[in-house]
């Protein structure tokens, strides 16, 4: 009985939230297509589908979808636990478009922002013209966009630790080994903050509005 009523709760969890769930299915099944490749043709591919600058010269649309499709690395369990406690909370909160709007604008915003810092380096000869053809695919702007708007579904003060903790957690490596994808990364979690006018009028756990900033 309990391994039914364990079975149950996971599924009204899952359909509460069917946009995590489905992109999670996807991400297992070209995780699992990936690792059926050779290394070598398995970079091809995935630089083809990449959102850096040659790509997103040649194909913006195409790439920023595909990209959001495969995993950098290769391994999707932990994925499952990220998408389970940031992405299927915020979607269950906001609904599915608004949750929808928020990943989405996180994951193509930050990176043409990312990129466009990137190119900017190239003309200026600070970074070397082949990082135009770097591997760049994977969830993460998207990931931690919605975990910033997170934020607003908690209560003070853990509001402001969450918020707190997340700049911080991605402003260190900028200070110490900085990377485009850590300026990516800290521009998500931006964006996901900004988009506290999406939360208004939705519902928080305690079945009250969403409290008000400051």
């Amino acid at each position: 009985m309990r391994i039914k009523r364990g079975l149950r709760a996971v599924g009204r969890y899952v359909r509460r939230s069917p946009g995590t769930y489905v992109w999670l299915a996807i991400l297992l099944f070209t995780t699992v297509a990936a690792h059926r490749m050779s290394p070598q043709f398995e970079e091809e591919f995935l630089r083809q589908r990449s959102t850096n600058l040659h790509e997103l010269s040649d194909n913006p649309v195409r790439v920023l979808v595909a990209s959001a499709m495969w995993l950098d690395g290769g391994y999707w369990l932990p994925y499952v636990a990220l998408y389970s406690v940031i992405h299927a909370p915020v979607e269950r909160w906001l609904g599915t478009a608004r949750w929808l709007l928020v990943a989405a604008g996180a994951h193509v915003l930050a990176t043409l922002i990312s990129e466009g810092a990137l190119l900017i380096a190239i003309e200026q000869g600070v970074a070397p013209r082949s990082a135009m053809h770097t591997l760049d695919v994977g969830v993460s702007y998207a990931l931690w966009g919605v975990a910033g708007v997170l934020t607003y579904r908690l209560w003070r003060p853990w509001r402001y630790v969450w918020a707190g903790g997340l700049l911080v957690f991605f402003a260190v490596p900028m200070a110490v080994t900085p990377t485009f994808t850590d300026f990516g990364h800290f521009i998500a979690v931006l964006l996901g903050l900004s988009a506290y006018p999406l939360t208004r009028g939705r519902r928080n756990p305690k079945g009250t509005a969403a409290p008000r900033t400051g």
